[in-house]
């Protein structure tokens, strides 16, 4: 397996500034980077999530793969994060305007999850590691 530096997941999104505002508040964090065409957080010091402006990454793939925009709303990823409170995440989250997909509920996994979609409808999982069967 090759020995990553880092990783970076991109979120394509059909507006880069009110995608970045969403995240920096739902993240209470600011962006390490901020320039047309792009919007980094880092998640952690090896990870970072990106916001790419669908045409960005359409002017890339070219017609190779359908426009982005025609899936915007259409959910095509899943951000899991782990936190401390899924419950208060979850509040903080409805209150930043994300959209319920599903409350918070203990999972057949042994987590604590709540979900909901970002302004582009990517689900973003808020989870939490709880004790499962004694």
């Amino acid at each position: 397996m090759a020995n990553f530096r880092s990783i970076e997941f991109i979120l394509y999104v059909s507006d880069q500034e009110r995608s970045k505002t969403f995240y920096k508040t739902l993240l209470q964090s600011e962006p390490v980077l901020d320039v047309i065409g792009m919007t980094e957080f880092a998640l952690t010091d090896s990870c970072k999530l990106g916001l790419m402006p669908n045409k960005g990454i359409a002017r890339i793939i070219g017609e190779t793969l359908p426009h982005p925009e025609s899936g915007t709303g259409i959910p095509r990823c899943e951000l899991y994060l782990i936190v401390e409170d899924a419950r208060e995440a979850f509040k903080h989250a409805m209150h930043c305007g994300a959209r319920l997909v599903s409350p918070v509920a203990d999972r057949d996994w042994g987590d604590r999850v709540g979900y909901v979609a970002d302004p582009d409808g990517h689900v973003v999982a808020l989870a939490q590691y709880i004790k499962t069967g004694g």
